[in-house]
């Protein structure tokens, strides 16, 4: 086997030291570690001098997922703690017929309280909603009814009693703290449905977006609403034997004519993070244009792949052996990005969700 394919081959050191645990004091203040994809040269960076990469008539094409509050603290029927974590944006059941009627809506969940819950138990998350508990759907995961009063809005009610549901490797003794909702978030996130940010984007601010538009840079978005599988550890040897996780995506007529617009006149694309590559690779046809689109995205990107949209690639460090450095890889060899993470790592950047990112440019 080869050893792009094989799963031990994209470890590599990381002192836990390296690992950010609080976002820079300024989003766009972030270190940036650019590698010239053609010739390998890597030099070093502030993110916000990153528009000194671009040219008139690139395309900056980013995630705008938002993420929601999904994760729950409630009390099971017998008062003892639960946690339930939102598996994806919940969805409307049923509607209630008069003025005390509730609105229920499902979706899956994670569920952490001292015994496995059972079908038809409740867990009470506020003195106005509460989960009921529908079906064991197996590895760890439940189907799931949260019951509120009708005329509360949903997004209005997680903000109140939910948290952000921050990145198991951000290890923090308080937990996730106010600042969170608002920096774990994009600048530009406008569609809830995420339970992971899309990282790569929380370098950007409103400034540094008005500055790429006044030197003729056109920006646009795709959606792809990261689900908690992005965590997932790859547990085969053979890399090609794992099973990506599905996210849903949508790509808007508008957005499609902007990226085959600029790719005909030979502008570069630029991807701000993973989740708009495998979005816009997931959308190509053969013909090198991509169609809108409204679907469940199963994309999975390792090394031989070819690419047909992106040019250019903003994204942070990722986990050792994860589906994001297979991805990653593909675009610039195994060998290259692991030169690059040691590199980064001697040069004591920060990594994953609140770290530090890389420019991969051609």
């Amino acid at each position: 086997m080869q050893d792009d394919l094989k799963l031990s081959a994209y470890d590599y050191h990381l002192p836990d030291e390296n690992i950010a645990q609080f976002p820079a004091e300024k989003r766009d203040h972030s270190r940036l570690l650019v590698l010239n994809r053609e010739t390998g040269e890597i030099d070093h960076l502030q993110f916000h001098q990153i528009a000194a990469l671009f040219a008139p008539g690139d395309l900056l094409v980013v995630n705008d997922t938002k993420v929601f509050p999904a994760r729950l603290n409630g009390r099971k029927e017998s008062g003892g703690k639960a946690e339930v974590f939102l598996l994806a944006y919940p969805t409307s059941v049923k509607h209630g017929s008069n003025g005390n009627d509730r609105v229920r809506y499902r979706t899956d969940a994670l569920i952490k309280s001292s015994r496995p819950p059972r079908p038809g138990s409740r867990i009470f998350i506020d003195d106005r909603c509460f989960c009921t508990i529908i079906d064991n759907l197996g590895r760890g995961k439940w189907l799931v009814e949260l019951d509120v009063p009708a005329g509360i809005v949903l997004d209005d009610l997680l903000e109140h009693a939910g948290d952000v549901p921050l990145p198991p490797y951000i290890k923090r003794t308080d937990g996730a703290l106010p600042e969170d909702s608002r920096r774990y978030q994009t600048v530009y996130a406008d569609r809830p449905g995420a339970v992971a940010a899309p990282t790569a984007g929380l370098h950007f601010t409103d400034e540094l977006m008005h500055e790429l538009a006044d030197l003729g840079v056109e920006r646009t978005a795709v959606t792809l609403h990261v689900g908690y599988g992005t965590f997932a550890p790859v547990q085969t040897a053979d890399i090609r034997d794992h099973q990506i996780h599905r996210e849903y995506i949508e790509i808007s007529e508008d957005t499609a004519e902007t990226v085959n617009r600029v790719k005909a006149a030979g502008g570069n694309l630029w991807a701000v993070g993973t989740t708009t590559v495998r979005s816009l690779e997931f959308s190509a046809g053969d013909d090198n244009r991509i169609s809108p689109v409204r679907d469940w995205c199963d994309l999975y990107i390792t090394p031989g792949f070819h690419f047909r949209i992106i040019d250019n690639l903003i994204t942070n460090f990722h986990l050792p052996q994860s589906s994001l450095m297979f991805l990653v890889s593909a675009l610039c060899g195994r060998k290259t990005l692991l030169h690059c993470y040691e590199t980064a790592v001697a040069q004591d950047y920060r990594f994953f969700s609140y770290g530090d990112a890389m420019a991969l440019i051609k």
